[in-house]
């Protein structure tokens, strides 16, 4: 397999080098390096959206998180991913029209233009960043795993994490979103092929579709129903991850600018389109694999699970194509994530742009170092992790909206005050300092419903107060 994966590494990195000097221009602006010009087309944006949302977040924490817990799964992401393309298309028309009015940088500098007040930009921001540090380390933990896993005696952990993180802030820096934005095409072709040679793979061990599930009864019949044999997927679980899913795109950065940098609206809706079509795609042979563990691996530890699935168990060109998916998809949503946050900073700041993109630039390589300290003294559980980022920034939503849909919302400063403390408290939850449950109903719940509840109080008294 080594002799497999260095051909196959050197191709990625060529193709990665040819990618960022195509990307790479002249033009040191913020809208060049950081939007990529704005000027995204349908296929270079759906390969983009689909790469910074499908991950090693996918590639590896599905499949456990189907072996664990059961078909539910399907419903916690694939269904949830379907609702998520409807609010693209149903919200993406209006968040854009109001964002054309405003030189877009980032969601934070868009709150301070919205609601005419510093702060709710600084809210925002503080949201970002202490939910999606933890979701940038943990794709960068995830392939670390994976990578010492495989070659224990040449790889610790904290080298292969070290050399991701390197990669990625040399091309971003190099080439910019628009070399990002390459880098995502050449990822999700890459997913997609490794995924379903996989899925197909462990489809093949069963010898179908309806003998898999018949296996799976009778090995663990609570694997194909909900909340599944771990109880974690009750109603309040899947219909928290819906929400929070859904809304993606508006409250985490990385997503919501690649709805701004689409050259135009039939684009952004040929976007949304077809990424339903490759949710399904992408999700469907991790469902397989899920099973595949379920059935020969029950009792193996997440880390065994994979190196067994995915190297052990497969022909060693497709085992050295399957790391190379990985790293890839590791990269492309990290770099993402920190470029987004590098922009949120740039949304803030006001002055000479030159000078303004190079504290980009420099937050940038800042929040690199923080994401990589996180990813090494972070837990192993990818989908519960990520499930938490999701939700964290979820709560940001209803200040968000309201910004969008209100023209007045300058005068509602409660909003972002009320988000910044929901923020605080959902913290203090997943730290158990506060209770995680009140009443039966999860806490993430009951403070994005009390968000929107007094975003649509505070929008009714300011109509009638004017």
């Amino acid at each position: 397999m080594l002799q497999s994966l260095i051909i196959v590494g050197i191709i990625y990195i060529a193709a990665l080098v040819f990618f960022t000097m195509s990307a790479r221009t002249k033009e040191k602006s913020s809208k060049g390096f950081l939007m990529a010009g704005a000027n995204i087309g349908a296929v270079l944006g759906f390969f983009t959206f689909a790469a910074t949302l499908f991950s090693t977040f996918t590639l590896q924490g599905m499949p456990d998180f189907f072996r664990n817990h059961g078909v539910g799964a399907w419903i916690f992401l694939a269904i949830s991913d379907a609702v998520m393309v409807f609010g693209i298309i149903s919200i993406g028309y209006a968040f854009r029209k109001k964002a054309a009015g405003h030189e877009y940088y980032g969601m934070a500098g868009f709150m301070s233009y919205c609601y005419k007040w510093r702060v709710a930009g600084l809210v925002t921001f503080f949201g970002a960043f202490i939910f999606l540090v933890p979701y940038v380390a943990i794709q960068i933990r995830g392939v670390a795993i994976f990578l010492s896993g495989a070659f224990p005696d040449s790889i610790p952990l904290w080298v292969g994490a070290v050399g991701m993180v390197v990669v990625m802030l040399i091309y971003s820096e190099i080439g910019g979103l628009k070399a990002i934005i390459y880098s995502d095409m050449l990822q999700g072709i890459l997913l997609l092929a490794v995924i379903w040679i996989i899925g197909i793979n462990c489809l093949n061990y069963f010898g179908g579709i309806g003998p898999m599930f018949e296996e799976i009864q009778q090995k663990n019949e609570a694997l194909l129903s909900v909340p599944g044999p771990n109880g974690l997927l009750d109603f309040q679980f899947l219909f928290g991850s819906m929400i929070a899913i859904c809304l993606l795109p508006f409250t985490q950065p990385q997503v919501s600018t690649r709805l701004i940098i689409m050259k135009d609206t039939k684009s952004l809706y040929k976007l949304a389109v077809g990424l339903g079509f490759f949710a399904i795609l992408i999700i469907l042979p991790t469902l397989f694999m899920g099973m595949y563990g379920a059935a020969k691996y029950p009792d193996a530890s997440t880390a065994e699970f994979l190196n067994r699935t995915f190297l052990e168990d497969q022909a060693p060109l497709i085992a050295a194509f399957v790391m190379i998916g990985l790293i890839a998809a590791a990269i492309s949503t990290s770099d993402s994530q920190l470029f987004a946050l590098g922009g949120e900073i740039r949304s803030l700041l006001s002055g000479d742009d030159k000078k303004m993109l190079g504290y980009a630039r420099i937050a940038i390589l800042f929040f690199a170092i923080i994401t990589l300290a996180f990813a090494l003294m972070s837990s192993d559980e990818l989908v519960l992790l990520t499930r938490m980022s999701f939700a964290g920034t979820a709560l940001m939503a209803p200040m968000i909206f309201t910004g969008i849909f209100y023209d007045r919302s300058g005068f509602l400063k409660i909003i972002p005050m009320a988000t910044l403390i929901a923020l605080l408290i959902l913290v203090l939850s997943l730290f158990g300092i506060v209770p995680n449950i009140i009443a039966g109903i999860r806490m993430d719940l009951i403070l994005l419903g009390l968000l929107a509840l007094i975003a649509i109080v505070a929008v009714g008294i300011d109509k009638n107060r004017n």
